[in-house]
């Protein structure tokens, strides 16, 4: 694609980036406009749209979705740091917005409108906060009299008391588990595991007793009775796909899904393609993290392996949140599959967070140097040695 003596600055992204999560990354996204028009048609019909509106709406934030994702991956580490400043700190004002000017929908204030856009500001603040917060604990791991943990504390509970306010108890979940990892590959002791896994455990409880529509859906996951129609009916689309589907456009349980553009696309791809191509979508998600994981412990820079592990973690935890909501493994919850669900601010949220990770798991050249000086000291020895 480029030739040896070519210096431009994509022929020197193209040497560097990891195109194994690159096409993994381009794999969901095309899982995602596949799936699409299996999945939304039904929904645009039933509340009096076009039968492609959601199709087309999803095409066009393809190419933003694509371009930021590129666009993100061509930054140096200390400009992913930068970004990831100016996004965290915009995405927080938006999401004090959103408790008192934003839109409600379903008894949450998470969005804002922005000419004519609706933005759901927590999803920007998820990639940007694992990046800020992997810069604390690598500043921590660097210099000692520096509070890096203490401060990534208090951004995640600032963090955390925006996500219950709204409320959105799934994001807050899924933020707790990626910060605890974190926290716990940044060498935190077992007595404060103890001490955040019993502050967790009362944080549920309370959440329970304390939000109607918490104990609601726990109640119905734990007992199945009263309204669990949606996730009935997400499993049952899997139960009717079997190992190989209905076929393109043959599946019937869809078309009573409200969601199943959004939250339950998985149960759509299994009842028309079938559980091995489940499989398939999963394995994906699966390479993502373990690559991304095993990238990171070969990292010798604290931020880059923290940022790196942090960022595949909340991968593959939403995935896991969406997909086990659908095999109803989970009380229901509102959350996207990432780059395969519908929604313009998922989409190009996700993007932000795998040009993130593209950036950071790119070949440096002082990482090339290392190596060079590395075994240049090796032969060195072993010449003495002789």
């Amino acid at each position: 694609m480029y030739g040896r003596s070519d210096r431009s600055a994509g022929a020197e992204w193209w040497r560097t980036v990891d195109r194994w999560l690159l096409v993994a990354f381009l794999a969901l996204i095309g899982f995602g406009m596949v799936l699409s028009f299996a999945a939304s048609p039904n929904v645009a019909e039933r509340i009096g749209l076009d039968s492609f509106h959601f199709v087309k709406r999803h095409a066009v934030f393809l190419l933003p979705t694509i371009a930021v994702m590129i666009a993100v991956s061509f930054l140096d580490e200390r400009q992913v740091r930068r970004l990831a400043l100016v996004v965290l700190a915009g995405s927080i004002v938006f999401m004090v917005m959103a408790l008192f000017f934003g839109v409600e929908i379903k008894g949450s204030r998470r969005w804002v409108s922005i000419l004519g856009f609706q933005l759901q500001p927590s999803e920007f603040m998820k990639p940007a906060f694992v990046v800020i917060c992997a810069w604390m604990f690598a500043e921590r791991q660097r210099r000692p009299d520096i509070p890096g943990n203490l401060f990534a504390g208090i951004l995640f509970i600032a963090i955390v008391g925006l996500l219950v306010a709204q409320p959105d108890l799934g994001q807050t979940i899924l933020l707790a588990g990626t910060w605890g990892a974190m926290f716990f590959m940044a060498g935190m002791s077992w007595l404060w595991i103890a001490v955040l896994g019993g502050i967790g455990a009362v944080g549920l409880v309370f959440a329970y007793y304390a939000l109607p529509h918490v104990a609601g859906r726990i109640d119905r996951f734990l007992t199945g009775e009263g309204d669990t129609f949606q996730v009935d009916m997400g499993r049952e689309a899997i139960v009717r796909g079997g190992w190989f589907g209905q076929g393109p456009g043959e599946g019937t349980v869809k078309r009573v899904l409200p969601d199943s553009h959004t939250d339950f696309i998985f149960s759509v791809l299994g009842e028309e393609y079938g559980i091995i191509l489940c499989m398939v979508l999963v394995a994906v998600f699966a390479f993502i993290v373990l690559h991304g994981l095993k990238r990171s412990f070969g990292e010798t820079d604290h931020f880059r392996r923290f940022a790196v592990s942090g960022l595949v973690i909340l991968i593959g935890f939403q995935s896991m949140i969406n997909i086990s909501v659908n095999l109803q493994l989970m009380p229901a919850k509102g959350m996207t599959l990432p780059f395969v669900s519908y929604g313009g601010s998922s989409m190009i949220a996700v993007a932000l967070t795998a040009g993130f990770l593209l950036a950071l798991t790119r070949k440096r050249p002082e990482s090339r140097a290392g190596k060079v000086r590395f075994h240049s000291s090796m032969e060195g020895g072993l010449e003495a040695a002789e």
